[in-house]
């Protein structure tokens, strides 16, 4: 059975490996130079199940109206010329009622769940090296009340499975030495105990050279695909900006923000918009006191994790079109937070700093399986969870493909327009 894969990123990659194992000839088709430079590049590096809330809530038009006034928010909208971002903002906003978060949220907590068993398998089974930290991750709180509004907020997910613990400022401290110096500016923080972290691009280069080498998984790069040619009900072959044509028995979208625009070509519309998050990585200084455990200050919503001798931070969904570009006001508040509560972890002159743009569905949770093509199978629409989701939303394609039920119920998560 000849499939091809397109997209080298991490969810690419988890799903062909799951396929090699299963026997399939395996081919990935990805732009870049090389596996998970894209957005699994620029993620914050948490596996957080515990954070498995939908953007979609009651409270996120607030935020994009804040932000069309120019206020620095963690959501925020730039208006553009594109009707697509219009139609699926009014899906967006639809889905921002009380009710259809907690569904949303409910769904997206039950992938991320099932999915971190499934990498923490794969991880067992193939030793895999890719910095991880598997200690928890703090949900950081400034003030007393926001705590305790942020207890009652992650009892939904404790309801359904995570384990947490309740921290004052003096138990952060001894839990992660770096919040010692500035216990007095924070409240305290939830800890999800099953939470984790991770170089996602690390991982997807090793478990890709993995594939390649043992799986005899074909990595064909710079090969930008560019339309899928469809006829009836199935997929013939897709093209490449080489003007190169490949043709397999079955095919699997994975090409994140891409997606939605190749599936374009064989008449199929995805509701997935990019959603652009900054992304900024440091060296440690040399004996500077650096976070050992992973996090999001709930204030700002800037996430880090440490990733080796670097600290990744990350923050910001801005609905923006395709646009990659970026400025320093656009590291505003990451930069804000780091040097307010991290001042002496890191060589602040010396960041790397990156746009990504995630592929964010207005419900949230991603796309999977089959939808109009009998051979043309979804992985797409993770949004800012791609590294979360990845090994089980493979999982899942892979167990459709080969006629199997998935062990996930998949209400939720099938093809919707």
């Amino acid at each position: 059975m000849k499939t091809l894969v397109l997209g080298g990123g991490v969810v690419g990659v988890t799903t062909a490996y799951f396929l090699a194992q299963a026997g399939h000839e395996v081919t990935i088709l990805e732009e870049k130079s090389g596996l998970g430079l894209e957005a699994s590049a620029g993620n914050a590096g948490i596996i957080a199940p515990g954070h498995s809330f939908a953007w979609a809530s009651p409270k996120a038009p607030v935020m994009l109206f804040r932000s069309l006034r120019g206020d620095e928010t963690a959501i925020r909208v730039r208006p553009a010329p594109d009707p697509r971002l219009y139609l699926w903002g009014l899906r967006f906003l639809r889905e921002c009622t009380a009710p259809r978060a907690r569904r949303n949220t409910l769904v997206k907590l039950r992938l991320c769940q099932y999915s971190q068993r499934v990498l923490n398998d794969l991880v067992r089974t193939e030793g895999i090296e890719y910095n991880a930290i598997a200690k928890g991750a703090l949900y950081l709180y400034r003030d007393h009340a926001e705590l305790e509004a942020g207890v009652k907020k992650m009892a939904l997910l404790a309801e359904h499975g995570q384990k947490q613990e309740i921290l004052d400022a003096n138990e952060v401290a001894k839990l992660d030495p770096v919040f010692e110096p500035v216990k007095a500016k924070i409240a305290g923080a939830i800890r999800d105990l099953g939470d984790s972290s991770g170089d996602s691009r690390l991982f997807t280069e090793r478990l890709g050279a993995l594939c390649r080498d043992r799986l005899g998984v074909n990595v064909r790069l710079s090969a930008r695909v560019t339309a899928l040619q469809s006829g009836g009900d199935h997929i013939e072959a897709v093209l490449t900006s080489d003007g190169e044509r490949h043709a397999a028995d079955n095919y699997v979208l994975a090409l994140g923000v891409g997606s939605p625009i190749v599936a374009r070509t064989a008449g199929v519309s995805l509701p997935i918009y990019p959603a652009k998050g900054y992304s900024s990585t440091f060296p440690l200084r040399r004996g500077g006191l650096a976070p050992t455990l992973p996090g999001v200050d709930e204030k700002w919503l800037v996430a880090w994790s440490r990733l080796g001798d670097q600290l990744r931070l990350t923050s910001t969904a801005e609905f923006a079109g395709y646009d990659w570009g970026w400025t320093p006001r656009d590291f505003n508040n990451i930069l804000r937070f780091a040097r307010e509560v991290f001042p002496d972890a890191v060589d602040y002159e010396r960041g790397e700093y990156r746009a990504c743009l995630r592929p964010m569905t207005p419900d949230g949770p991603p796309i999977l399986g089959l939808g109009r093509h009998r051979n043309l199978f979804f992985n797409c629409g993770h949004g800012h969870m791609g590294w979360t989701m990845a090994c089980g939303t493979a999982r899942i394609v892979a167990d459709l493909m080969n006629g199997r039920m998935p062990e996930l119920d998949l209400q939720g998560l099938t093809s919707r327009r």
